[in-house]
Formats: structure tokens, sequence, C-alpha cells
């Protein structure tokens, strides 16, 4: 199980530097239902990962050990090659020297988001977005191939959840825990994130497509 948790930790820390869903918690963290939205949308995030998860391992418990391992190989495959696809869409989108980052559209409604929206939207980034999704897919199939139990399993997947929820799960602590002394750091780092998203997801889908494509081809050829 140990050796199975040091192949999905890097999934799990990529998902984890995920700067739109961080800023959107931070803003919810500024919005009138601060407490009731920000925790909303952790429980929606951890719901979300844990959802993919458990479906990629109860597939993969469906088909043959013989052909577990190719399956594991093609998903990450294509995974990969769809973040190295998605590297230069988001290196082409970032600002121009000079150029002010824009948050998206969607983010200035944030404030009047109710509790279900935050659950429901905490669950979209985690399960629904392509990086997310990609990664959460390639660490369950890892752990479905790794021929564990199924209480090993289980107890992976947790720790892969927890490791990729730190970054959401944390500045929604700091709200809780320090009330107002939290407000400047988490401003600069909601700023920071905005103007740096696109150069850090570049870079991120980069590192992350080219594991993925040589993982798949050490178990493929």
């Amino acid at each position: 199980m140990g050796s199975v948790i040091g192949q999905i930790l890097g999934f799990a820390v990529g998902v984890a530097i995920s700067p739109v869903p961080v800023i959107a918690v931070i803003l919810m963290l500024f919005s009138k239902s601060a407490t009731k939205n920000s925790v909303s949308f952790a429980v929606g995030w951890i719901v979300g990962l844990s959802a993919v998860g458990l479906i990629v391992l109860a597939v993969g418990a469906t088909v043959s050990d013989s052909s577990e391992s190719d399956a594991a190989g093609v998903v990450k495959l294509l995974i990969g090659l769809l973040f190295v696809a998605l590297a230069v869409k988001q290196w082409k989108g970032r600002p121009a020297d000079g150029e002010t980052a824009q948050m998206p559209g969607w983010m200035n409604s944030i404030d009047s988001f109710t509790a279900g929206k935050s659950l429901g939207f905490g669950f979209l980034m985690a399960a629904v977005n392509p990086k997310n999704l990609g990664l959460t897919m390639a660490a369950a199939a890892t752990i479905g191939a790794a021929g564990l139990d199924t209480g090993n399993e289980l107890a992976t997947l947790v720790v892969y959840v927890l490791i990729a929820s730190v970054t959401i799960v944390l500045p929604v602590g700091a709200y809780l825990i320090l009330g107002d002394r939290a407000d400047a750091p988490l401003i600069t780092a909601k700023q920071w994130l905005i103007d740096n998203n696109n150069t850090v997801m570049a870079v991120l889908f980069v590192v992350l497509g080219f594991k993925l494509i040589g993982d798949a081809l050490a178990v493929l050829l």
C-alpha cells in the first residue's frame, strides 16, 4: 500500500495545485455566507474526487487481472496526451507583458451562491474539470492495477483525496480558526493565483502529461 501511495502522490499534488478552485473558495470566504458556502464547496470537492475514484475502481474490478494493467496504461496515455494539449492552450492564453490577468466572468456571481450551489460547484470543479478528472482517473487506475485488497484500495483512495483537497481545506480552516486575521494572506494568495494561473497550469500540465505518457509506455511496451 505504501508503494502505491508513492505512485499516486504526484497525481494528488497535481489536483491540489488548482488555482481556479482555490480562488473560488477564497472568494466565498469574503461573501456574505462565507462559512456555509466555503464548507459546502469543500465537501462537494471531496465528494467529487471520491466519486470519480470509486467509479474507476469499480470499473477496474470488472476486468481480468491480465487486461487490467493494459487498461490502466491506455487511460494514462490518453490523459497524458490531453494534458500536453492543455499545456499548449494554457501557455498561449497567458497574459502578455503588462496585461492584467482577468478572473473568469462566473466568479463575479460567487457572492450570490447558496450553500447548495456551492456544494454542487465544488463537486463539478473536482469531478468534471479536465485536469482533476484526468488525474483522479489515473490515480484510481494505478490503485486498481496494484493488486490491493478492497480495504487497502479504499484506504489508498482516501489518502489521495485528502492530499488532493489540502489547498481547498486549508483556506477554509484558516478562516474558521483565525477569522478576520486570515484576510490579508488570503487576499495576497488570491491575487497571486489570478496573475499566474495560466503559467502555473501550463507547467503543471507539461510535467504531468509527460509523466503519464512515460508511465503508459512502460506498461504498454
